[in-house]
């Protein structure tokens, strides 16, 4: 697993990223990141984990948010279900130049990207309509793309079917040192989840009381540590289960050590049954 700064490069011949994919959901990791550029993700029908800034809830039948510059996020592909199938732009503040957002004509779309550091949940009407718009840019060329875009962000700085993930601006504010503790901490349940987690170990490691640390990791994950342990422990699982393990199996070795309780949390986080999804293709 990874944390940190994540590079993005545009598009050659373009002033932006367009990113196509439909894949696993478990092929993906969990990466929680940051980058200055603001970005923009579709996820098409499915459930999965939306964690956005501090805020941490999950999507029901796709999602579309839209992400501030700088303001750390994980894959929408971490903990969903069967396929996952995206459309993500990145681009940066100024992609048209740095006079972009003084334009009177980009005044609605200058105040979008305020908004969107708190980061921003689209419902309604504008999510089916832009999930419709983004399929497009799949397909034309570099300069319609560009115009296309530029309607796209109308479209989403006009409308009122929105809410605001984060209560305040939540770019990435992680000093260095936090960035190492998280790092060890993340190193330290991939390589022991398997196993019963001692929280005063873990506590040790990053120098911290056993409440301080449960305080710390709360405030900066907005999820306890027993939570993260298990939601680590159920995307491995899921993994188990595709590859045709029986659901006992599954339990054991991702590190539960009570089928009933599994079970409970696996449904909490995945919304159906593990023998459910075991059946899936």
């Amino acid at each position: 697993m990874k944390t940190g700064y994540e590079r993005i490069l545009a598009d050659e011949g373009s002033s932006f990223r367009l990113l196509y994919q439909k894949v696993k959901a478990e092929d993906f990791a969990w990466d929680y990141h940051y980058h200055p550029e603001i970005e923009i993700v579709c996820v098409y029908g499915g459930n999965g984990r939306r964690h956005v800034g501090n805020h941490l809830s999950y999507y029901q039948d796709g999602d579309l948010v839209l992400i501030g510059s700088s303001v750390p996020h994980g894959g929408f592909g971490f903990g969903a279900v069967g396929e996952h199938e995206e459309v993500v732009i990145q681009f940066m503040p100024d992609f048209l130049g740095e006079d972009f957002l003084k334009k009177p004509e980009l005044k609605n779309i200058k105040k979008l990207f305020e908004r969107g550091l708190q980061g921003i949940k689209f419902t309604g009407l504008t999510k089916q309509l832009i999930a419709q718009e983004l399929r497009k840019l799949t397909e034309i060329l570099p300069f319609q793309r560009m115009i296309h875009l530029l309607n796209i962000l109308e479209i989403l700085a006009k409308s009122n079917e929105y809410e605001l993930l984060n209560k305040r601006d939540t770019r990435y504010d992680f000093g260095m040192r936090d960035q190492l503790r998280l790092r060890k901490i993340y190193q330290f349940v991939e390589e022991n989840f398997t196993n019963e987690i001692d929280i005063q170990k873990v506590a040790e490691l990053s120098n911290l009381t056993v409440p301080a640390f449960c305080n710390y990791f709360k405030k900066n994950l907005n999820q306890t540590f027993t939570d993260f342990v298990n939601e680590y422990r159920v995307n491995h699982a899921c993994k188990l289960l595709h590859q045709g393990r029986t659901v006992a199996d599954a339990c054991f070795e991702s590190g539960f050590n009570n089928v009933s309780y599994f079970g409970r949390v696996f449904k909490k986080l995945k919304q159906i049954q593990p023998s459910q999804f075991a059946q899936m293709k």
